[in-house]
């Protein structure tokens, strides 16, 4: 089966977000949405890759496909928990009303319904699409409560004696809410209680609530939130939150903001590593596929897994410590020539009008902000974000930057914020303020025998 390093990739063909992410009997299982056919979004299945350790990822082909009415155009995003030591799967299933005569993988003028569904793994390996599957939470009908098309992405987690389910959902396609449901087995839901608010767009799409150092945080994807007339008018967004168990009452205790200031990662997913540690993993989008020579084209990749914390009032996203062990060996720029690299880190500290060039990706301190632009390594595509910056710095410019292929994420002051960018056709050079590179165990360097 074919493996990554440090990100998971699609293994060819088309990946979306993250699903049923959790650490299971000593393993870490990510699935994703996948479409096995072209690298294009299209009727969804569950991919699935394992980890031990959260940096090298092992395939393991396609776990969900749908094989019922209700799930017959697509098995879409959701989430898992363990229960007596089996795997319980959750996730959105889709039906057309209407299909496209000329597509037969997309809806015509939207027209779908969803509800929710589940499957129950008893070793998290295999996966019995016909006998194992059950629908739990029919389409919902009255728009009051739900949206019959747009409700979907269960997260469930257990809380002592009750599992939750957040939904993301909309009120007429208007304004994005969230939705709550409990159950004592997790398997039969009841509907308690949910939220609206201008903050989630005119769609909110996975949903995920948790509690890190005391405190709540929500974090979801509002979909049509930005008004730019870009590619991407979706994001992933983070805000502090009030919510009461025992009513799923919920409120937002702060202006939301972005998980990622770069824009391109999506449809963030958490879960609890073996450690006790709250770590995310996200879709970054990328607007066209890899060509891969000898291989399969391929569109999709996750970013680095991050650690979440909460302190003063602010929502830090840390580089991962399994990540920080892999990059343990330290090479002078200098003794690197023309060398390609596979995959490094660069750590440096800029100051105000000072600049760093990767490869042709810029980064420069302007106005007690960073700012990115990668418009001379992004293919020369036109509609998408070229730019970005983070908020006002406070004076403190530290970064620790991870350059991999097709994605550079950049982290500021330890987690403080963080950018992202797909990128294209990235050079080797590195012009400014850095004099070291961090490379990683087993990583192949053209030219170096690590």
């Amino acid at each position: 089966m074919k493996k990554d390093i440090l990100h998971l990739r699609a293994p060819g063909n088309w990946m979306n977000d993250p699903n049923g992410f959790i650490y299971y009997k000593g393993k870490y299982h990510l699935f994703y949405q996948h479409f096995p056919y072209a690298p294009v979004w299209g009727t969804m299945h569950w991919g699935h890759a394992v980890s031990e350790d959260l940096v090298h990822w092992e395939h393991l082909g396609i776990a969900l496909f749908p094989t019922k009415v209700y799930d017959q155009n697509g098995v879409f995003s959701g989430s898992a928990v363990e229960k007596e030591g089996k795997l319980y799967l959750y996730y959105s299933a889709v039906r057309y009303l209407e299909t496209d005569e000329e597509n037969i993988h997309s809806a015509y003028k939207d027209r779908y319904e969803t509800s929710q569904a589940m499957l129950v793994s008893k070793d998290g390996y295999s996966f019995d699409n016909w006998r194992d599957k059950r629908r739990i939470i029919p389409v919902i009908m009255d728009e009051k409560l739900a949206n019959r098309t747009h409700t979907r992405d269960p997260k469930v987690w257990r809380d002592k004696d009750f599992y939750y389910m957040a939904l993301g959902s909309t009120y007429e396609e208007r304004e994005g809410r969230v939705l709550f449901f409990r159950s004592r087995d997790g398997e039969r839901w009841e509907y308690v209680n949910q939220y609206q608010s201008e903050q989630f767009g005119r769609i909110l799409e996975c949903p995920d609530i948790f509690k890190v150092n005391d405190s709540y945080v929500f974090m979801g994807s509002p979909m049509y939130a930005a008004a730019d007339g870009l590619e991407y008018p979706h994001f992933a967004m983070c805000g502090l939150a009030q919510f009461h168990p025992v009513t799923c009452e919920m409120r937002m205790v702060q202006k939301s903001r972005l998980v990622d200031y770069g824009m391109d990662l999506y449809a963030p997913q958490t879960n609890v590593d073996k450690e006790g540690r709250r770590v995310m993993i996200a879709w970054m989008r990328m607007p066209k596929a890899v060509e891969k020579e000898g291989g399969k084209p391929w569109n999709g990749m996750m970013c680095l897994p991050r650690v979440v914390e909460a302190a003063g009032g602010h929502i830090y996203f840390r580089v991962h410590p399994e990540v920080e062990g892999y990059f343990a060996k330290e090479i002078p720029i200098r003794e690197l020539g023309n060398r390609r690299r596979v995959a490094y880190r660069l750590k440096t500290e800029l100051g105000e009008g000072e600049e760093l060039n990767i490869g042709g990706y810029r980064l420069w301190v302007e106005e007690d902000t960073l700012k990115a632009d990668r418009s001379k390594v992004y293919g020369g595509l036109k509609g998408y974000r070229l730019s970005a910056s983070t908020p006002k710095l406070g004076g403190r410019y530290e970064l620790d930057i991870f350059v991999d292929g097709n994605l550079i994420e950049v982290f500021v002051n330890g987690g403080q914020y963080v950018l992202s960018h797909v990128v294209y056709g990235l050079g080797d050079e590195i012009e400014g303020k850095a004099e070291h590179v961090y490379v990683g165990g087993g990583m192949v360097w053209e030219g170096l025998d690590e």
